[in-house]
C-alpha cells in the first residue's frame, strides 16, 4: 500500500507540476506574442508619424524660399519638428529592442574624440540651466570600434537625465578612461543632482516607470534609461549606477572597443567613425531664448497685466507674441520663479502650465489661492492631461479655468479675454462717478475689511490731494503695503489700476469742490486736486465724467444757485 500511495502521490505531483509549467510556458508564449504584436504596432505607428513630419519639414523649407520674412517662426517650426522626430525615433528604438530587432554595427576611429564631441553637443542644455559642465578624456585620443548611433543615444540620454535632476547652478562632469589593456572605455557621468532614493533604484531601468518626475516637477517618458541599458548591453557592455540622495548620481558605462568583441556581421570595415555634429544637437536654444526677449510689451499702462508661466521656451514665446499687442505680458519658466515675480509685480491674470520643474502649476495655484493678497487673481492652467480626474484636481487646487494641450493660441486668447471681461463686469465702473455718488461708499458689496481698506485708500489720497507728485509708490508706502499688493487689491475691488484710482479720486474731489465753491475757476480747481496742467485736467475729467469740466461745473453751479 505504501508503494501504491507513493506512486499515486508522485503522479499527482507530476501532473500539478506539468500543469504549472505548461501554464507558465503558455502565458510566456502569449506575453512574447503580445510584446511582438505591440512592438509591430509601435513600429508601424512611428513610421506613419515620421512620414508626415518629413513632409512638414519639407513644406517649411519651401515656405522659407517663397516667403522669407518669417524666419523666426520657420526656425521654431523646424526645431519642434526635429524634436518630435527624435522622440519618435526613441520610441522606435525601444520597440525594436523589445522585439530583439536592434542591430549593432561598429566602425573604427578615434573613440575619445567621438565621445568628447558628442558630449559637447549637450552644452546648450547645460548653459540654459547655468550648470558647470566639464569633459575629460584620458588619454585624449584612442582608436577603437564603436557603434556611433548607439553610443550617441547612450550619452545623450544620460546627460539629459542629469540636466533634469540637477538644480540650477549645479555641476555635471563626463570622465572617460581606459583599462590597462586599452580594449575598453569606461565612461563616468556624474552630477550634483537630487539623487535617487534606494527604493527607486530597483525600478531604474523599468520602462514607463514614473521615477521622480512628479516629485521633481520635470518631464519624462519612462523610456530613456531603459533604452540606454538595452543599448549598452547590445554593445556588449555594462552599466552601473550609484547615487546619494541630496548629493548626486554617477552612471558608469563600460564598453569593449576591440574588434574581437564583436561578430563579423556587426563590423563595418568600409566606413570610419563620422565626427559630424550629432543629430540631436540643440545649439539653437540660446537663439530661441533671444527671440523670446525680443518681444516688446504694450505701452498702455491701463492694459491688463498677464503672467505667462511655461518652461517650454518656444511655446512661451508664441504665447507672448500673440498676447503682447493687447496686454502687458511678463513671463516665468516655472512656478517658483512665477511666485517671486507675483510677489513684486501687479497682475490681473495668471496663465500657467501644469507640468514644470521646481514648482508645478498645481502648487503655484495653491500658493496663490492661499495668500489673502493674491487669492483674487484668476488662474488658467494649461495641461496635457485629459483625464477627468486631472481636471477635477486642477479645480480643487483653485484654478479658474483649464485648457488642454494641444490647443489653439486663439482659443487661449479668447479664454483670457472672457475671464478679464467677466471680472470687470462684476466690479464697479469708475465711469459711474457722479455728484450723486460723491459721498456714497465705494461699493455696497464690500466686506468690513474691504470697506476699511477702501476708506484708508481714499483718505490717503485726500490727505495728499494737492501734491501732484503723489504716485503709486508713495500711495503704497502710506498704506503700509507693497505696490503690487496695492495694485492687486484695487483691481479686485474697483477694476482700476493705481494711477486710474488716484486720478478718479481727484476728479471726484473736483466735483465736490465745484459744488461747494461755485465761484472757483476750473484752473483753480485743477491745481487744488493735484493737476499741474489744466488741459490735462480737462482731458482726464472728460474721460471720467463724459463731458468737459466747464460744462459740468456750470450745471452744478446752476443747481447750487437754485
Amino acid at each position: 500500500m505504501k508503494t501504491v500511495d507513493l506512486f499515486f502521490f508522485g503522479t499527482v505531483v507530476l501532473m500539478i507540476l506539468s500543469f504549472i509549467i505548461g501554464r507558465w510556458l503558455y502565458e510566456r508564449s502569449t506575453r512574447i506574442k503580445n510584446q511582438l504584436r505591440m512592438s509591430f504596432i509601435f513600429t508601424n505607428i512611428t513610421h506613419e508619424l515620421l512620414t508626415p513630419l518629413t513632409i512638414l519639414s519639407a513644406s517649411v523649407s519651401n515656405l522659407q524660399k517663397k516667403y522669407p520674412g518669417g524666419q523666426k517662426e520657420y526656425d521654431l517650426m523646424e526645431l519642434n519638428i526635429q524634436r518630435s522626430v527624435r522622440l519618435l525615433q526613441q520610441i522606435l528604438e525601444t520597440s525594436k529592442s523589445q522585439a530583439g530587432e536592434l542591430k549593432l554595427l561598429v566602425s573604427n576611429g578615434d573613440v575619445m574624440q567621438y565621445i568628447r564631441e558628442t558630449a559637447r553637443s549637450i552644452q546648450p542644455l547645460m548653459d540654459r540651466k547655468e550648470l558647470t559642465f566639464s569633459i575629460e578624456c584620458k588619454p585624449e585620443s584612442m582608436l577603437g570600434w564603436i557603434d556611433t548611433d548607439k553610443l550617441d543615444k547612450i550619452i545623450f540620454n544620460l546627460l539629459s537625465n542629469s540636466v533634469k535632476y540637477t538644480p540650477k547652478g549645479g555641476r555635471v562632469t563626463v570622465e572617460v578612461n581606459t583599462n590597462k589593456r586599452f580594449d575598453h572605455v569606461i565612461i563616468h557621468i556624474t552630477d550634483t543632482g537630487v539623487g535617487i532614493p534606494p527604493e527607486k533604484m530597483k525600478h531604474l531601468y523599468t520602462r514607463f516607470y514614473d521615477g521622480e518626475y512628479r516629485k521633481n516637477r520635470t518631464y519624462g517618458t519612462g523610456l530613456g534609461l531603459a533604452l540606454t541599458r538595452d543599448l549598452v548591453y547590445l554593445h556588449k557592455g555594462g552599466i552601473n549606477c550609484t547615487s546619494v540622495v541630496g548629493e548626486g548620481t554617477v552612471f558608469t558605462i563600460d564598453l569593449p572597443i576591440h574588434k574581437e568583441a564583436f561578430m563579423p556581421s556587426e563590423i563595418d570595415e568600409k566606413n570610419q567613425i563620422s565626427f559630424e555634429i550629432p543629430e540631436h544637437v540643440i545649439a539653437d536654444l540660446p537663439q530661441v531664448e533671444n527671440i523670446v526677449e525680443e518681444v516688446m510689451e504694450t505701452t498702455d499702462e491701463n492694459a491688463s497685466r498677464i503672467l505667462l508661466v511655461e518652461d517650454n521656451k518656444e511655446l512661451l514665446m508664441l504665447m507672448k507674441q500673440l498676447l503682447h499687442h493687447h496686454y502687458n505680458v511678463m513671463t516665468a519658466n516655472n512656478g517658483r520663479e512665477a511666485l517671486e515675480i507675483i510677489q513684486s509685480n501687479p497682475f490681473d491674470i495668471i496663465v500657467s502650465d501644469v507640468m514644470m520643474p521646481e514648482m508645478d502649476g498645481y502648487e503655484l495655484t495653491t500658493r496663490i489661492k492661499q495668500d489673502s493678497n493674491l487669492q483674487h487673481l484668476p488662474v488658467i492652467l494649461i495641461t496635457a492631461r485629459v483625464q477627468e480626474e486631472d481636471d477635477r484636481q486642477a479645480l480643487m487646487k483653485g484654478a479658474d479655468d483649464i485648457i488642454h494641450k494641444p490647443f489653439k493660441l486663439s482659443d487661449l486668447q479668447l479664454r483670457i479675454d472672457n475671464m478679464i471681461a467677466n471680472r470687470q463686469r462684476i466690479q464697479p465702473e469708475a465711469s459711474n462717478l457722479s455728484t450723486e455718488t460723491e459721498n456714497s461708499e465705494p461699493t455696497d458689496n464690500l466686506t468690513p475689511s474691504e470697506r476699511e481698506f477702501m476708506n484708508r485708500a481714499i483718505k490717503c489720497i485726500e490727505e495728499n490731494m494737492i501734491d501732484s507728485d503723489y504716485d503709486r509708490d508713495a500711495f503704497a508706502a502710506d498704506m503700509h503695503i507693497s505696490a503690487s499688493t496695492l495694485y492687486n487689491k484695487l483691481r479686485q475691488l474697483t477694476g482700476m489700476n493705481v494711477s486710474s484710482f488716484i486720478r478718479d479720486t481727484r476728479i471726484k474731489a473736483a466735483c465736490k469742490m465745484a459744488k461747494e465753491n461755485p465761484e472757483l475757476r476750473v484752473s483753480d480747481i485743477a491745481y487744488h486736486v493735484g493737476f499741474r496742467d489744466p488741459k490735462y485736467f480737462a482731458t482726464s475729467f472728460k474721460r471720467v465724467m463724459g463731458c468737459q469740466p466747464k460744462e459740468y461745473f456750470d450745471k452744478l453751479r446752476g443747481i447750487s444757485n437754485d
